[in-house]
């Protein structure tokens, strides 16, 4: 398989999380509007399952002293070949920040590339990762 059909496939694989993400995001908007607490509970539950990792990264700091509070997450969708994540930076409440945020794929061979969003998909993807708890 060549790296140009290599790179289709992991942006096949990307598109289709962003689908699945959008759905569990549509549930979880459905929810919180009926002001339904145990289907909202549901739907984050079900988006807390879908993923295969959630990890955290504090910057730089000198040798022997605390990290500081988390600045970027990465949560990992799927793996293999091709693997799909989620990696964006966090604010000051641990909150993921919309505007760095991306959707990169990776093949086998090829490194990760973001995926081309629009704001829509920008949006879902911090609902989506907001379900999680980032925080010490």
């Amino acid at each position: 398989m060549s790296t140009d059909e290599t790179r289709k496939d992991a942006d096949a694989q990307a598109f289709a999380q962003l689908a699945s993400i959008k759905e569990l995001v549509a549930a979880l908007k459905a929810a919180e509007d009926a002001q339904d607490d145990d289907a909202r509970e549901q739907a984050e539950q079900a988006i807390r399952e879908d993923a295969l990792s959630v990890e955290v990264r504090s910057g730089w700091y000198s040798y022997g002293d605390t990290p500081g509070q988390p600045e970027e997450f990465k949560i990992l969708l799927c793996w293999g070949g091709p693997a799909v994540q989620i990696v964006g930076r966090l604010n000051d409440h641990s909150e993921p920040n919309e505007d760095g945020i991306e959707l990169q794929s990776q093949g086998w061979f090829i490194p990760w590339q973001a995926v081309k969003l629009d704001p829509e998909d920008r949006e879902a993807l911090a609902r989506y990762a907001s379900v999680f708890y980032f925080g010490e």
